[in-house]
Formats: structure tokens, C-alpha cells, sequence
């Protein structure tokens, strides 16, 4: 069996999901008259606070979709160096939407400095850009982003009449690190009531397939609406996959703590092996630095031992919900025998736990 931490797309419906789709009633969501879609629609509108929602493929089209929409040709979004709207999405707003990112300088936090926000709004000439759009991201690498920084940044931001975005793919998480008083949708109102829109996803831990979300007013959802067919995101009956979306909203945002506390497992058991530097948990993402060069060699080490990860920036392994405690341990002990030099194969229990 497979303990694979590559991500938490990686997960796949449940029974109970894959009943809920089989189930759904359909119609032609191109034509607007797809009911689950729609249904899909008004509730993610109404946890997010927005007046109206528009149900996208990927998180990379719905965050496409919104630059599309805030921003017109020649205009410039302020976003982080290394934001997944700037750095991992193609380039789309600038091949497609002909809009110039304004990259920034980010902390160990995902925070660009509010002095350097202010300082890349350009003035209004024709020499420039129009800046008109300040894009955020939580949470960021796995860490929600602190209440009082998205306050701050999205105040500067209305100030000097800039627009503002959340990339909320694993909006969820961060609700769910966050929340104070047991209401997990309230958390999520606190974080995006300070945006105009945000984009969230339902393929990476609460589930689903397929999908994400853009939420914002009636007017910037029309915009998108059309940019999403520009961009061939119109589909017919997608209400098999919103069913699923609906699904995973009624039953797995709760449950995201148990992938946290997984996360932090994995931290703890790989905290003072030598050779390791261990960026600590605070949702489901744990980052590993390998100090002596090995990080390759230890990858290809798990994968012959069962365990996937992934290791563009430092190794990531990331919890979801097909992994359990004894996938997480095994991961752990293949680590600590590579890292000790014990390297071997070894073979997994069988009641190790595998979505892939």
C-alpha cells in the first residue's frame, strides 16, 4: 500500500460522496438551470459572505477568472514573490489577461511588508501601470495568516483604492486553525469579510474531485462568469461534481482538524533527527529541510519504501483524509532509518491506510 503525502488532492470520494453524486439532479449549468450547481453556488456565497458565487474547474482558472475580473488590460496586481497566483499558475494573468504582476518581497509568514505595498502603487500616469488589485494568499505554506495582517493590508489597500483578493484554496484549514468559538464558518466570515473576493477549493483537503469556487458581489461574478467561458471553464451537467463540493462542505470541513493533528505528528516524530529542519505544522503541511544535500536520495528512499512526497521547495509532505496515524509512522521511520543511514527496504503493515 501507498502512504502518499504528495498533497491533499490527492484524495478520492468517498462512498458517501460518490452517493451523493450519483444522486444529484442535473440540468445544463451553461444554461444556468443545473439545480446542484446552483445550490452549490448560494451556499459557498453564503458561507463566504459574498453576494454570489461562480462554480470553477481548478483553483488556478477561478483565480485567473477573478484577476480577470478586477483588473482590465494594462493594469497591474500587487502580489507576493513567491503567491501561487504569481509563480505556480502559468503566468495566465499575464499571457491571457495582459495584466502586469507587481511581485513583492514575502516573510517567513507570507507577508509582504505594508510599506512596500504602499510603495508599489503607482501613481496615476501614463507612464505606469494602474495598480488596482492587491492579491493575498492563506493560508501560506500551511500557516493561516494572522487576522490583524490581512486587516492591515486590506485597510491600506481600500485606502488607496485598490481591490482585493484572497487565493483561499486551503481556506478551510486556516478557518479551522483559527476558529475560537467552535464555529468554523464563523471563522471563515472573519477572515474573508476583509476581502472582496475569494477564490476557495474543494479538491485539496476537504475532498472533492474537482472544483473550486469564486466568491465576491453579483457584478464582479458576472464579469467572471464571462471570463470563465473565454477560458473554456463552461460546463454542462456539472452538478455530479458541485454534489460532491456540497458534500464535503456538510461533512468534511470539521474533520480537517484530524489532518492537522496529523501534520504535528509528523513534525514531532521527525523533530531532532539529525541532518533535519523541521518547519512545524500549524494545518496540514510539514516542510523539511534536508541539510546535507540528501533530499533527493531520501525521496526516492520513501518512495521505495511506500511513502510519496514532494520536494520543490524543501520536502513537503502533506496530511489528508486518506492517511491515518500508522501511515504518518511509518513515514516517520522510514525517515529516521534513511537519515541514521540505516537505509533498507521495508514492508508496510497491511493495515496501513492508502487513498492512492
Amino acid at each position: 500500500m501507498i502512504i502518499d503525502l504528495r498533497s491533499d488532492t490527492v484524495t478520492q470520494p468517498t462512498a458517501a460522496m460518490l452517493e451523493a453524486m450519483m444522486k444529484a439532479p442535473l440540468g445544463d449549468d451553461v444554461f444556468g438551470d443545473d439545480p446542484t450547481v446552483n445550490a452549490l453556488q448560494e451556499r459557498i456565497a453564503a458561507i463566504t459572505g459574498k453576494e454570489a458565487a461562480l462554480f470553477m474547474p481548478s483553483g488556478t482558472q477561478s483565480n485567473l477568472c477573478a484577476l480577470m475580473a478586477h483588473c482590465e488590460r494594462g493594469d497591474e496586481y500587487l502580489v507576493g514573490q513567491n503567491a501561487h497566483t504569481y509563480r505556480y499558475e502559468g503566468g495566465g494573468a499575464a499571457v491571457l489577461g495582459s495584466i502586469q504582476p507587481q511581485p513583492l518581497a514575502q516573510n517567513s509568514s507570507g507577508e509582504m511588508a505594508l510599506s512596500d505595498i504602499e510603495a508599489a502603487i503607482k501613481p496615476i500616469d501614463c507612464h505606469f501601470a494602474r495598480t488596482r488589485l492587491l492579491a493575498l494568499e492563506n493560508t501560506w505554506n500551511g500557516q493561516p495568516m494572522s487576522l490583524a495582517y490581512l486587516e492591515q493590508a486590506t485597510r491600506l489597500a481600500k485606502k488607496r483604492g485598490l481591490a482585493t483578493h484572497l487565493d483561499g484554496a486551503r481556506l478551510f484549514n486556516a478557518a479551522v486553525a483559527q476558529v475560537a468559538d467552535g464555529d468554523v464558518f464563523a471563522s471563515v466570515r472573519k477572515i474573508v469579510d476583509n476581502f472582496d473576493s475569494v477564490s476557495v477549493c474543494f479538491s485539496k483537503g476537504l475532498g472533492a474531485p474537482v472544483g473550486s469556487a469564486f466568491c465576491g458581489s453579483r457584478d464582479l461574478i458576472n464579469r467572471a462568469h464571462r471570463w470563465r467561458k473565454v477560458l473554456g471553464g463552461g460546463l454542462r451537467q456539472s452538478g455530479l461534481l458541485a454534489a460532491a463540493a456540497l458534500h464535503a462542505l456538510d461533512h468534511h470541513v470539521e474533520r480537517l482538524a484530524d489532518d492537522h493533528a496529523l501534520a504535528q505528528r509528523l513534525a514531532q516524530g521527525l523533530q531532532g533527527i539529525p541532518g533535519l529542519n523541521v518547519r512545524s505544522a500549524k494545518t496540514n503541511i510539514v516542510f523539511v529541510d534536508v541539510t546535507d544535500q540528501r533530499g533527493p536520495a531520501l525521496l526516492e528512499d520513501l518512495k521505495n519504501n511506500g511513502v510519496l512526497a514532494t520536494g520543490l521547495i524543501g520536502l513537503r509532505f502533506v496530511t489528508h483524509m486518506g492517511v491515518d496515524a500508522k501511515g504518518i509512522d511509518h513515514a516517520v521511520a522510514c525517515i529516521r532509518r534513511f537519515m541514521l543511514g540505516q537505509i533498507g527496504q521495508s514492508s508496510l503493515n497491511a493495515g496501513h491506510s492508502s487513498v492512492y
